[in-house]
């Protein structure tokens, strides 16, 4: 009985560790870029951005749809009324 248990923790453990390791190969990684030795470069000695962190951007919801966007990728119509695309910006709001 515990040869299956021992079997079963260790198909648990490799399942685990695929998963892991390819969820990894998607992530974007911080060393990209490489540091440069007095620390001044994209990353300091912590392993943190050097620039503070970005503000929030505004968002706008489409006046014909509702959906709500980041307002640098809204298009307005003539009145400023915000759009999530041409085809809602040509037919108009609701």
């Amino acid at each position: 009985m515990i040869k299956y248990l021992i079997l079963l923790a260790v198909v648990g453990l490799a399942i685990w560790w695929l998963r892991r390791a390819l969820s990894a190969d998607d992530r974007p990684r911080d060393d990209a870029e490489p540091r440069q030795p007095n620390g001044k470069g994209k990353n300091n000695a912590g392993g943190r951005p050097n620039k503070p962190a970005d503000k929030p951007t505004p968002v706008l919801a489409c006046a014909h749809c509702g959906v709500h966007l980041p307002q640098a990728e809204a298009l307005t119509d003539a009145a400023g009324r915000p759009f999530c695309g041409e085809a809602h910006r040509l037919a108009g709001p609701r």
